[in-house]
């Protein structure tokens, strides 16, 4: 338990890659994806984790060659970097705002939902409860960035993104899919049903978050990282990808183990973890709540901090996380946060749609990354093949299902 203990708060900057990753809305489009589809959508997960990866080790190592975080050197760099900065801060916040809007939807339910089980007289107040529920998690979490310190920040992280994998992970021994599907699913192929592309791009916009890879030169900036720590940053850029792949890749699999083919619509946050009862029994319930809580909660942090982080970028290039502005703005988005209790949208719908909004600054964000990765006169090596590669395939990737995910919205 030590050495775990000790492994869980040695993790670097890749906590928070996890963190933005993996949250409710992770989650939700997993599960969905699982039961209407089984393992057919797994090949987009992996893809979008192997972009992942490459681009959070791309951005990291930029800043430990040049000492530039990410929108500071769009701004000075390139041609219109300012407009580019600025653009990129708007579509970046504007999802992560959203997300920020569906995980506290699904959070607060899922709260409730517990408390309902043992107190089912409170069912009449649902709307009343869920956005007390609502507002006491904002405030704590409001309260706590309000100390301002990384280090602070990264263990309570650690924390639910070690209680969420273990949660889902456990769940997963109990329901395996057959090892011919896992396989078929690496093969791409999109179902040719209405949603899927939403879906699809509720994956993608869940998976490659480009406030992940913007964020990535800041928390290394926080963590004191030199380019002495190169192959640390390195091996910590793989291990958040491979993390987030098995974590969400065995959230798919419970769920298509478990409800495809039988017929289930999931409509409620509670419809989520009742259909695997038969599986996995009564159990799967409590195990269920810890893991989506945990998600939504690791998740609150980054999405709060993303707007300010990126304000600081592009001003000065440091870390922000004390200044009058970062709380201002942090408030702004608590007060957002509480749109889905609010106006009793079904979290579930809810969360899907604001994950699609996340796609939409994603192909910007990939190209810049691959304009700065080759700049000249950086000390950065020239051998760049596989990088240049995965880049331009996760442009191209990104670009394609943008398109598709507009498509689904208009049609």
């Amino acid at each position: 338990m030590k050495k775990l203990i000790k492994f869980l708060l040695s993790f670097g900057p890749g906590i928070f890659a996890i963190g933005y990753t993996i949250g409710t809305g992770s989650v939700t489009s997993m599960i969905v994806a699982g039961n209407d589809f089984g393992m057919d959508l797994l090949w987009v997960l992996f893809f979008s984790c192997l972009f992942s990866g490459v681009l959070i080790y791309v951005s990291g190592s930029y800043y430990l060659y040049t000492k530039e975080t990410a929108l500071y050197a769009v701004k000075k760099h390139l041609p219109m970097g300012k407009i580019l900065a600025i653009a990129i801060i708007a579509m970046v916040g504007i999802g992560q705002w959203n997300s920020l809007i569906g995980i506290l939807g699904i959070t607060s339910n899922v709260i409730f939902e517990v408390i309902s089980l043992s107190f089912p007289s409170i069912e009449d107040h649902k709307y009343f409860v869920v956005i007390g529920l609502a507002v006491l998690i904002i405030g704590i979490f409001y309260s706590l960035l309000l100390k301002g310190t990384y280090s602070l920040f990264e263990k309570v992280l650690v924390f639910f993104v070690s209680m969420m994998g273990l949660s889902f992970l456990f769940t997963l021994f109990f329901v395996l899919p057959q090892p011919v599907d896992v396989i078929l699913g690496l093969v791409p192929k999109l179902p040719n049903v209405e949603g899927a592309g939403i879906l699809v791009a509720a994956f993608v916009g869940t998976t490659m978050a480009a406030a992940t890879f913007l964020s990535r030169p800041l928390f290394i900036q926080g963590k004191g990282w030199t380019m002495d720590d190169f192959k640390r940053q390195r091996n910590d850029s793989i291990l958040a990808a491979c993390l987030i792949f098995i974590i969400s890749g065995s959230i798919m699999a419970v769920a298509s183990g478990s409800l495809y083919g039988q017929g289930h619509e999931i409509t409620h946050v509670l419809d989520m973890s009742k259909s695997l009862e038969p599986s996995v029994g009564k159990f799967a319930v409590s195990i269920f709540f810890i893991g989506t809580l945990s998600a939504g909660l690791s998740s609150i942090f980054p999405c709060l901090m993303i707007v300010p982080l990126m304000l600081g970028d592009y001003n000065q290039g440091q870390l922000d996380v004390s200044s009058k502005r970062f709380k201002v703005i942090t408030a702004i988005a608590s007060i957002l946060a509480l749109t889905v209790p609010i106006f009793g949208f079904n979290p579930i719908k809810g969360q899907i749609i604001t994950q699609v909004f996340n796609v939409f600054g994603l192909p910007l964000v990939v190209l810049i990354f691959l304009v700065l990765w080759n700049r000249k006169n950086t000390g950065i090596p020239s051998k760049k093949i596989w990088t240049n590669a995965i880049m331009t395939a996760a442009f191209i990737f990104s670009l394609i299902i943008m398109i598709n995910g507009l498509k689904d919205i208009f049609g």
